[in-house]
């Protein structure tokens, strides 16, 4: 990586930072109210194994949201992909990411996508394992085998925030259960999707994993075959139509990354067969993700011509 790289990729940080004052850190998750609202940060992997990072890049953040990525392809690798999509459809929604709505009105009552709270919950209640406790531990192992950080835990204090406060997903999980979508315990699966949720990293972790999915499922670095190409191609997939809550579609023709955000500012870019990006930035627009984040991917996007739907 070159010093013009370096100071290229610093000038995209300090251009999006003039955004940050427009959006807020969340709030709804207690623990995460006391990120700080200014940090903002950028990682970009390449397939020769070099990381260019600029920003606030040593800070840990949990995953949220961007672990139902993870969680799905581990699940898919573990149940197939008939017995996943049994559970939860493929179709985006213009709805809240924790709507109820669409599971009352939809027939057969599944959740419409694994991205959705709903689907995510359903879907890692199908990762192998006898107890919550092995369920953890088997996706916990395969994130590190994802970021080559075998440090790489989860944040006790947010997940236990995070489980005490989930109402309107335990609400999700006791409507899945009478309809057959979820048969386990409602509290033992709430456990696990917490910590899954409060699984932390820094962005260089997180590019990392980025490139991965980049890369069509295959290890830079020793070339090996992680996540299989069919199940690498369908998590890309969710990432581009809903991986941005329901501004998926808008991020697409702005940015073109198949990317997926979470709550606590987080958000995972994979560019096909060139980058893994990771950014980090609390600071959240109306939607939930990062307005930092946001804006940093459509300039990288913009000066490196990322996007997927170029011609």
């Amino acid at each position: 990586m070159t010093c013009q790289e370096n100071e290229q990729l610093e000038a995209i940080v300090e251009e999006a930072k003039h955004v940050i004052t427009h959006g807020k850190v969340a709030t709804y998750i207690p623990a995460l109210q006391s990120a700080d609202p200014n940090a903002l940060a950028v990682a970009i992997y390449r397939p020769d194994g070099s990381c260019l990072a600029a920003g606030n890049i040593d800070i840990k953040f949990t995953l949220q949201s961007i672990s139902k990525v993870l969680v799905l392809a581990l699940a898919l690798m573990d149940r197939g992909e008939e017995t996943v999509f049994h559970k939860v459809g493929y179709e985006p929604t213009g709805d809240p990411f924790d709507s109820i709505i669409k599971l009352e009105t939809i027939s057969p009552s599944k959740p419409l996508n694994p991205m959705i709270n709903a689907g995510a919950l359903a879907v890692t209640h199908l990762i192998c394992g006898n107890n919550e406790e092995e369920q953890f531990e088997r996706l916990l192992t395969f994130v590190r085998k994802l970021s080559n950080n075998p440090q790489v835990t989860y944040c006790e204090n947010v997940a236990h925030s995070e489980f005490e406060t989930a109402y309107l997903n335990r609400a999700l999980l006791f409507y899945m259960k009478q309809h057959g979508v979820i048969t386990c315990d409602v509290e033992a699966l709430m456990k696990l999707y917490t910590k899954q949720c409060a699984i932390e990293m820094t962005c260089r972790d997180l590019a990392r994993i980025g490139l991965i999915f980049a890369m069509g499922g295959i290890d830079p670095d020793t070339g090996v075959q992680l996540i299989p190409t069919a199940i690498n191609t369908i998590c890309k997939t969710f990432m581009v139509t809903c991986g941005m809550y329901n501004a998926s579609g808008e991020f697409a023709i702005r940015v073109g990354i198949p990317a997926k955000s979470g709550v606590s500012g987080g958000i995972m870019g994979a560019v096909p067969n060139k980058l893994g990006i990771g950014v980090y930035g609390p600071s959240l627009d109306t939607m939930g993700n990062s307005i930092g984040g946001l804006k940093m991917l459509e300039l990288l996007s913009k000066e490196y011509a990322l996007s997927i739907f170029r011609t």
